[in-house]
């Protein structure tokens, strides 16, 4: 196992993650769910954490693949572009949800605007790990790239999907 193995491993942990961590969030302030809330912020903070890992590891990930046939190099570098972003955004939800979890620790001071805040941020997370992912998956899935015009289905010789 190699640093760029465990890019590749980890990287769908964040996107689907956050997703579910959104959906504790709304749950939490649905009910007022004080044990709701933690957990869910706990799980921020592990996802802001992979998100990090999974962000160091994208250079390893990158030699890799970039000499292989059909990668292209631009896909690459606006994948690490938009991924610098979301790993932002995960870090500072990371960070938002650990200052109420440190301070849920007595129901009494639980906050529902201050897990409104929290589900904010994720909800932006949310929208940044798709973009990620949607750069990333079009490095290697040709399955998701655009489709190819009439000239350069001529010039390629094959026909995409």
């Amino acid at each position: 196992m190699n640093w760029a193995h465990v890019h590749l491993a980890l990287n769908h942990a964040p996107v689907i993650g956050v997703f579910g961590v959104a959906l504790l969030l709304v749950i939490a302030l649905a009910i007022r769910n004080v044990t709701v809330a933690r957990i869910a912020a706990g799980f921020l903070v592990l996802l802001a954490v992979i998100t990090v890992i999974v962000y160091l590891t994208g250079d390893a990930a990158e030699h890799l693949v970039e000499e292989l046939p059909g990668v292209s190099h631009d896909a690459i570098e606006h994948h690490e572009g938009v991924s610098f972003y979301s790993t932002v955004v995960m870090v500072v939800a990371g960070v938002t949800a650990l200052f109420p979890l440190l301070r849920w620790s007595r129901p009494e001071r639980y906050s529902g605007r201050t897990l409104a805040i929290v589900l904010a941020v994720t909800l932006i997370g949310c929208g940044v790990m798709v973009w990620t992912a949607n750069t990333g998956g079009r490095i290697r899935h040709t399955e998701i790239q655009p489709a190819l015009s009439a000239a350069e289905h001529v010039a390629g010789g094959a026909l995409r999907v």
